[in-house]
């Protein structure tokens, strides 16, 4: 069985709701997965936008939310999750803050990365580390992983 990561609010691919971004309640949208590896012994969840500032010509990758030792036995995220998984760890995005930030680009249509890693370790409390950081600590350790991903460009900036 291969890692799969879906959401009932976004068609990998589609466009992200206004709901889930500043245009809207920016709250995080619900996400589940199957297929974890039965030697999985934690998971990590990243989102993040690779086109920062401008898709034209990017110079960044922005980092939306980042969660470690997911346990594997959950297979959910409810919207606008505040109460985690026991055990969950959160990492700081790039607002400097932890939990979910929306998307809210400054310029164009930006992809949005939701990535799922399965590890065969729990990482050790880092603190509130960067997505740099887990990066580095998960290294040789992902078994499986899938990514849902989701565009948005902000209303100002829509042509109807």
């Amino acid at each position: 069985m291969t890692l799969k990561l879906t959401s009932t609010a976004l068609v990998h691919g589609g466009q992200i709701p206004s709901k889930y971004t500043c245009d809207g309640q920016d709250i995080s949208p619900p996400l589940a997965w199957s297929g974890v590896p039965a030697e999985a012994k934690s998971l990590v969840l990243i989102v993040d936008d690779p086109d920062a500032p401008d898709p034209a010509a990017p110079k960044m990758t922005w980092v939306h939310w980042v969660l470690y030792n997911i346990p594997p036995s959950a297979s959910v995220l409810p919207e606008a999750a505040r109460q985690l998984p026991a055990g969950t760890l959160e990492g700081v995005n790039d607002w400097k803050r932890t939990g979910y930030g929306g998307p809210c680009p400054p310029i164009g249509r930006h992809r949005y990365f939701h990535k799922l890693y399965a590890l065969d370790i729990v990482l050790p409390d880092l603190g509130k580390p960067s997505k740099a950081n887990i990066e580095t600590q998960i290294k040789g350790h992902v078994i499986a992983q899938a990514e849902l991903v989701g565009t948005y460009q902000k209303r100002s900036e829509r042509k109807f």
